[in-house]
């Protein structure tokens, strides 16, 4: 019975991993209502970035920064080292989360018949699981440089698989695409 209870909790586990990846992050967004977006032309990054905080530039800013010059490009903004419309500032932070989950399985055993009629479901025992993982938060701040006023905010949340790992670059870019989506100038369709 054991092993058949063992199969139970691993099957549960693998299905909560597979819905966890199935659905990407939660993306929320944030923008000024009075911001004319097409007004914009240019746009360059804070000369501190959220994810340099060690007073160098780390390979995860160039992630970032590559995909964020694929969306914002493609809207049709130039990126400018010097004077800009738009000034570009972004971060990522990494948080561990611990779920426990406590549900009623059958109680077996040669007392069984017996035990589960004392507990609160008869014929049933609890079975705690902790489930430890890591979720990502990646938000992206744009900002109206004459008036120096945060103009759009994308944030995006989500449980962090094994691509961040294997493919960093991919996943951020992935993100950062889904979080633009929601950005008030459309890219282009393709073909367009």
């Amino acid at each position: 019975m054991d092993s058949l209870r063992n199969r139970l909790i691993l099957l549960i586990a693998i299905s909560l991993v597979v819905s966890g990846c199935a659905s990407g992050p939660a993306i929320s967004v944030n923008q000024d209502p009075d911001a004319d977006f097409t007004a914009y032309q240019t746009y360059r990054y804070a000369s501190d970035l959220g994810t340099d905080r060690g007073g160098y530039s780390t390979l995860i800013t160039r992630y970032f920064k590559d995909a964020i010059d694929r969306e914002m490009q493609n809207r049709g903004y130039l990126l400018e080292e010097s004077e800009a419309d738009l000034l570009v500032n972004f971060n990522a932070r990494v948080e561990d989360r611990t779920d426990v989950v406590s549900r009623p399985t059958p109680s077996y055993g040669y007392y069984g018949y017996r035990y589960g009629l004392y507990g609160a479901w008869p014929m049933y025992d609890n079975e705690v699981t902790t489930v430890h993982y890591q979720v990502g938060t990646a938000n992206v701040d744009i900002v109206d440089v004459g008036s120096n006023q945060l103009i759009w905010e994308g944030v995006a949340v989500g449980r962090l698989g094994s691509r961040i790992e294997e493919d960093p670059a991919g996943a951020i870019g992935d993100t950062i695409a889904e979080i633009f989506t929601r950005y008030p100038v459309p890219a282009p369709e393709a073909g367009e």
